[in-house]
């Protein structure tokens, strides 16, 4: 009987042992997916394609131009009454007649000053400009049949000068009027003692015309370093081509400070110091070192002269 027990027994244990070899044990039902090579690309299946919702429409973010109506323009840092007027197409005057009160070199950062409709019955400017000293304008035609105007300014005064605009008027032969547009700098601000180039372009323009030039604004600039950074160029190199109709500057521009607009002018003069070319370079991303050609529309040039703006 004992003997019959213990067999029973044996017999038990190993149909237990079986069972228990038999029961499935818990896999991992995703295959374990093999490592990438460097370099490579492994490419996956979505079960569901993904639904990307469109991009949203940019909105602009360009400055409206002038309308019939006046609206308000919102003071952006680095700009002056000289860089609005010409990026809205109206003439510096126009803004001052409309906004009496604002004074150009005290406009801050957040202010609003008002836009007028373009067709403005012409009155004098409610501000009179600083007496600098202009030039009668250097006209050179184009092969498109249009014509470039230059005027020089030298601020003869003893405070930097900005917002420097002048009218151009053309003449027939017979004293007639032909054409008047606003001239504007290519930097904002002229320090003392030193010369620069206002400039302005005439489109199909007939031959025998005389051109006379009409100081419109000349401000004081204000010198507390709040608006422009001190600047300086180093490592400049310029060339002159072989005939002189063109002239390679290269160079590196040092400011004290991070600059949000930095510019380099470079203007062309020929032997008799007429101005026949002008040019300006301004930075991006950040990048300090220049490399610009500027070429004449006269004679042949003479010297370049280089001037350099930054502004916070």
């Amino acid at each position: 009987m004992a003997k019959l027990f213990a067999h029973l027994l044996a017999v038990a244990t190993l149909v237990l042992i079986g069972l228990t070899a038999c029961t499935p044990q818990n896999v991992d039902v995703e295959p374990t997916r093999a490592r990438s090579e460097a370099g490579s690309l492994q490419v996956y299946s979505s079960p569901v394609p993904s639904s990307m919702p469109p991009p949203p429409t940019p909105a602009s973010t360009h400055t409206p131009l002038p309308t019939a109506t006046p609206y308000l323009y919102l003071i952006e840092k680095g700009d002056t009454l000289g860089s609005i007027a010409l990026e809205l197409g109206i003439s510096i005057e126009e803004i001052m007649r409309a906004n009496p009160e604002v004074s150009p070199s005290a406009m801050s950062v957040g202010d609003e000053i008002i836009i007028p409709e373009v067709e403005l019955t012409p009155t004098s400017p409610t501000i009179a400009p600083l007496d600098v000293e202009i030039s009668l304008p250097n006209c050179y035609e184009t092969l498109s049949g249009g014509m470039w105007c230059f005027v020089s300014v030298l601020n003869n005064q003893d405070i930097a000068v900005e917002s420097l605009s002048a009218e151009i008027s053309l003449f027939d032969e017979n004293g007639k009027l032909f054409a008047e547009k606003t001239a504007y700098a290519l930097v904002d601000r002229l320090p003392v003692g030193e010369r620069m180039p206002l400039l302005a372009y005439f489109e199909s323009v007939p031959e025998n015309l005389t051109a006379n030039a009409t100081l419109l604004t000349a401000y004081p600039s204000p010198d507390d370093g709040t608006r422009y950074l001190p600047t300086s160029l180093q490592n400049v190199l310029t060339e002159i081509a072989w005939d002189g109709r063109s002239a390679e500057i290269s160079g590196e521009v040092l400011a004290e400070g991070e600059a949000s607009r930095l510019w380099v002018l470079s203007i062309a003069y020929d032997a008799n110091n007429n101005i026949v070319g002008a040019r300006r370079w301004e930075f991006v991303s950040g990048e300090k070192l220049f490399d610009l050609t500027v070429a004449s529309l006269g004679s042949t040039i003479d010297r370049v002269q280089l001037m350099v703006e930054a502004k916070p």
